[in-house]
């Protein structure tokens, strides 16, 4: 029985292939995803033959029809219907590799991949990622020519690399470029597809995390110079610093700093163990805290909404800005940033009891916790500043690396 525009709209996906015939050869054929492509079955020259003609709804039912009438005609005159297609794929594919550059490098694809993508960034993450490119990927593969870089070439730069967690976000950044030079043509395949599994794992984290000092230097800079709304952007700015989970930072009242004290005291209410937490504020994060209490005026909140002064900034509104840096949901997040924290004071010796206090993890001793939470305070005050001292170091040394 003939289809009609009814029974095309009521097909579903099954799991299976399905063909349905509309009679003289022509079929719809549904893919086990729901992807409809339409078909024409025909004999030529003794062979059994499959003439593709478009995928349904760009190509309608009343159009598929003309086609098989059309292949019909040339049937009729002993031509094969599906040569002449054949011929201009094979045109276009002259055409292409004939106007396709020939010999390119791998720093040569790379480069026409950043002159595109770069309008995406802001201007430091930009500066960062052709800083990544010139130390870690031209010196060792940037030679090559794109079409002969094997698989071997990339895993053997990126086993020089020392710190892990930059193995594998340099893994990722040529990926990205073999992906593109694959979509030019330039090369057969992405040899450096999935390559992060024959790297050694970097601390598993359940939120993504910047681990690399390097690299959460940059990060500084790049949110120093982004283009959110400010009170975002002050945000975005703070969290390093203070490591929080979103919803403490994001829903800080001024009523809970004491500049005097230096300390930022969130109530109970608003944590997730339901204990006061006390965040001694190094000087120079109070002093950040100060400039944008100036420039934010009157309100409770201290990142209010720009929709509400009576609301804070959204968890959807920090996580785009970022995004806005330039920075992918795998590279970082929210989150992330207590485990940076948590991984670099641990590996800078600090007490493990004094950075769990500081991130208000919970104890399970109620003892210890009475203890933590009276005696550590002098301990959490030095290692802030600490911290403090140590990110500033990290930003000064990433904005000097960009500016040569």
């Amino acid at each position: 029985m003939p289809l009609t525009d009814a029974k095309l709209r009521a097909l579903k996906p099954t799991g299976k292939v399905q063909k349905i015939s509309d009679g003289g050869g022509l079929y719809i054929h549904v893919t086990d995803k729901g992807s409809m492509l339409w078909r024409m079955a025909y004999r030529y020259g003794g062979k059994q033959k499959t003439l593709s003609l478009g995928a349904y709804p760009t190509i309608t039912l009343s159009q598929a029809r003309l086609l098989r009438e059309q292949a019909k005609q040339k049937l009729a005159q002993d031509e094969d219907p599906g040569a002449e297609k054949r011929e201009r794929k094979a045109k276009t594919k002259a055409l292409a590799d004939a106007n396709k550059p020939v010999g390119m490098s791998v720093k040569d694809v790379a480069l026409e991949w950043y002159g595109i993508k770069k309008a995406e960034w802001v201007e430091k993450r930009a500066k960062i990622i052709m800083w990544r490119l010139e130390k870690y990927v031209f010196p060792e593969i940037g030679n090559i020519p794109i079409a002969e870089l094997r698989t071997s070439n990339v895993l053997a730069a990126l086993r020089k690399i020392e710190h892990i967690y930059t193995a594998h976000e340099i893994s990722a950044l040529v990926s990205r470029i073999c992906a593109y030079a694959h979509l030019c043509e330039y090369c057969e395949a992405n040899v450096a597809h999935g390559l992060t599994s024959a790297l050694p794992k970097h601390v598993e984290q359940h939120r993504a995390a910047i681990l690399d000092p390097s690299m959460l230097g940059q990060f500084l800079v790049i949110a120093k110079a982004g283009a959110a709304r400010r009170p975002i952007k002050y945000a975005l700015r703070l969290l390093p610093y203070v490591f929080l989970r979103s919803g403490e930072l994001r829903g800080g009242r001024w009523e809970e700093v004491d500049f005097e004290k230096a300390l930022w005291v969130i109530p109970a209410e608003r944590m997730k163990m339901r204990k006061d937490h006390i965040v001694p504020l190094a000087t120079q994060v109070a002093e950040l805290l100060k400039e944008w209490k100036d420039l934010c005026g009157d309100g409770p909140y201290m990142f209010p909404s720009s929709t509400s002064r009576s609301k804070c900034i959204s968890d959807v509104g920090l996580l785009n800005a970022l995004l806005s840096l330039g920075y992918s949901r795998e590279e970082v997040s929210v989150h992330g940033f207590r485990s940076t924290a948590s991984t670099l004071l641990n590996g800078m010796g600090w007490n493990p009891d004094v950075i769990e206090a500081q991130l208000a993890h919970k104890e399970p001793n109620k003892i210890r916790a009475a203890y933590n939470r009276n005696e550590y305070l002098d301990q959490r005050r030095e290692m802030m500043q600490a911290w403090a001292d140590y990110l500033d170091k990290l930003r000064e040394e990433a904005n000097g690396h960009l500016q040569k």
